[in-house]
């Protein structure tokens, strides 16, 4: 399993470390740290040198209770960053926005993946990724980023979420969108209490079996606060960690992670004791 765009290929055969970088103000741990353009390169070299594969950029947050960007602002945030970056690193590129202009902009620019919380639901989104054909990430979210964490509720939040993914995946498909190039993401934090992130995790390999690869991002989130009562983000290494970890043993074969060493550490204990099986 493979994907590929822009002369790059990842090959998802092992699981790879997706590095996250936010140039925003207010995301919820690391905001204003990478807002400047020397600082966003210096932050996805040493990721690349800690073993990230692919870099994720983010002009907007979308934290619970945070409000939408204007377009022009967030152009102004991720554009220079995605020329800079692809013209340092030797390195794929994916950008978390789910707006089509931004995509369109940053494709030019040098980026590869369209990570996408509201999985192209904005108008026109269906119709640019299938002009792109870049690959794509279709997120799970209930509700929207300013009201989703007040109070979400499932009857069965397996097979709800699976319905929703396989939704998008049908209307992706139909708008000229190639199933290789479709990778799902379960939405952890997004509209969803600790529980059901859990449940999630545990089902994991439920997803990875409709035969998509599928993308973990549960990094420093609030299931790792509830599970590990660390209020502060930044402090919740440790959790988030054996969150990636748990997520590879059931099958992800992308992790989204603001900690890329310790989590390549951990992956690679994992990757010793399969090999030890031979």
């Amino acid at each position: 399993m493979q994907i590929s765009f822009n002369n790059k290929t990842l090959n998802l055969d092992t699981p790879k470390i997706m590095g996250i970088l936010n140039v925003t103000p207010d995301s919820f741990s690391d905001g204003g740290r990478w807002n400047t353009l020397d600082r966003a390169l210096a932050h996805a070299e040493q990721m690349v040198k800690e073993g990230a594969t692919i870099i994720d950029i983010g002009g907007e947050s979308t934290r619970p209770g945070a409000t939408p960007v204007p377009l022009d602002e967030e152009l102004s945030r991720v554009i220079p960053a995605v020329e800079k970056i692809s013209k340092a690193l030797d390195v794929m590129i994916s950008i978390d926005t789910s707006q089509p202009k931004v995509m369109e902009e940053a494709v030019k620019a040098g980026a590869h993946i369209w990570n996408d919380i509201r999985a192209l639901r904005l108008d026109g989104a269906l119709e640019m990724a299938a002009k792109l054909q870049c690959p794509v990430i279709l997120m799970h979210m209930q509700g929207d980023p300013k009201t989703m964490q007040v109070d979400p509720h499932y009857e069965d939040v397996v097979k709800e979420v699976e319905k929703f993914l396989l939704d998008r995946v049908e209307d992706a498909i139909k708008a000229g969108i190639k199933k290789e190039n479709i990778i799902l993401d379960l939405g952890f934090g997004f509209g969803k209490s600790a529980k059901h992130n859990y449940q999630l995790l545990d089902h994991m390999q439920h997803f990875v079996d409709l035969g998509y690869p599928v993308l973990s991002a549960l990094s420093r989130k609030s299931m790792i606060k509830a599970a590990c009562n660390i209020e502060k983000a930044d402090e919740r290494i440790v959790g988030s960690v054996a969150g990636a970890l748990l997520s590879i043993e059931r099958g992800a074969q992308m992790v989204r992670v603001h900690d890329v060493k310790e989590t390549k550490e951990a992956f690679d204990v994992y990757k010793a004791l399969l090999e030890s099986r031979d």
